[in-house]
């Protein structure tokens, strides 16, 4: 399945647009509505979106994120055991009408969406950079935390519990708690593969007269250090190109300095392409045809690679893709056989490649948007003809 997610100032008119283009190429198609308080896409369809699909257009269908219901999943996921916890401390349980999403609960419903999408083409009118980079972020750091908290392998130890509480003096863990996690295991590796799959990417959206390439740039690092891939950048509300040529001076001017300020933006993205809309809007159709035409966007390959020049300089160098990063906010730090990559206000741990756990660091450097790690052989841990190569 090819998943688009559409994030930024404007999203819902473009991710609109941009799943009646795919319908129109007769790929069905399912449009979400994700984060989306004031149903701004609602608005741009013209229709009141529910939490079930409901047929559009040919080939397109249209739905709401429904945050109420994977709130009240994940509780029935507790099966019989809630209710006896409320009990012994006197607490009487929820009526359903009573339940409402917590704080999160949108990052759990859209994960829940992602893996559950029944299209060829899931367009997603998704929540701004940052929320959409922390919750695509989620799986893969809530796996880590369960690791951690209760190891896979501790279950090979359950016909010893017994044995275990009489010599620790303390109960160990129950059945279901190891169900409970297994579970949750399965859930968070479903959705992990949805958010990792090659034909996941990211569409930004930004206005054409308005933006920052400094925050673009912070923008395009922290979806880089996940690991997530854009497809392109999308530059709405520009001005008719016709007003260059206005008998108006202060009107031509100001489309001038918008000009080249995408002709920057341009620059900044390299090979990332840019879309532009320009004013006035045309109906969905024609948003879809000005920005896309025939063109067919792919994600942009930010793939991490291990580099072998050992023949030539006795190291392992990690390349990381990371387009927009500042050098200046990157924090590194090895942790065993993990490596912390802090950036601005993003973090991420990383387990080293196996090659690179039996090596230490020896330095770092940052140039041209790749992050360049350099790793020597240890040879108490590769004592022999590790000179020779990886392979």
């Amino acid at each position: 399945m090819r998943t688009i997610l559409v994030s930024g100032d404007g999203s819902a008119l473009i991710a609109a647009a941009t799943a009646l283009h795919a319908a129109g190429q007769g790929r069905r198609t399912l449009l979400l509505a994700a984060d989306d308080p004031h149903r701004t896409l609602d608005a741009a369809l013209g229709v009141r979106l529910t939490g079930l699909p409901t047929p559009y257009a040919e080939h397109l269908a249209v739905a709401r994120v429904d945050e109420q219901e994977t709130f009240r999943a994940a509780l029935d996921g507790f099966g019989g055991r809630l209710g006896p916890a409320l009990d012994l401390i006197g607490a009487a349980p929820l009526d359903p009408e009573e339940l409402t999403p917590l704080p999160g609960t949108g990052r759990l419903a859209l994960l829940r969406a992602l893996r559950s999408a029944d299209a060829e083409v899931l367009v997603v009118a998704a929540s701004a950079p940052a929320e959409l980079i922390a919750t695509l972020a989620l799986p893969e750091q809530l796996a880590r935390y369960l690791d951690r908290l209760l190891p896979e392998q501790r279950q090979a130890a359950r016909a010893l519990r017994p044995l275990l509480a009489a010599v620790a003096g303390v109960p160990m863990p129950a059945d279901w708690l190891f169900e409970a996690r297994a579970k949750a295991a399965a859930v968070l590796a479903e959705a992990r593969a949805a958010v990792e799959h090659p034909g996941t990417s990211v569409r930004l959206v930004v206005d054409a007269g308005h933006h920052s390439l400094d925050e673009l740039r912070r923008i395009r690092a922290g979806f880089a250090l996940y690991g997530q891939r854009l497809d392109a950048v999308v530059a709405h509300r520009a001005l008719p190109a016709a007003v260059l040529e206005s008998p108006d001076p202060w009107l031509a001017a100001e489309a001038a300095r918008e000009r080249d300020r995408l002709a920057e933006l341009a620059r900044e993205l390299g090979d990332l392409p840019l879309l532009v809309g320009r004013r006035p809007e045309p109906t969905l159709e024609g948003v879809a045809a000005q920005l896309y035409g025939e063109r067919e966007l792919v994600p942009y390959d930010t793939s991490w690679q291990v580099v072998d020049r050992l023949a030539e300089e006795g190291l392992l160098v990690w390349r990381l893709v990371l387009p927009g990063a500042d050098r200046s906010e990157l924090e590194l730090v090895r942790r065993g056989d993990e490596l912390v990559i802090g950036l601005g206000g993003y973090r991420r741990i990383l387990p080293l490649p196996s090659a690179l756990r039996r090596c230490t660091v020896q330095g770092a450097g940052m140039a041209e948007g790749v992050l360049s790690i350099r790793f020597a052989p240890d040879p108490a841990l590769w004592p022999t003809g590790w000179s020779q190569g990886i392979g």
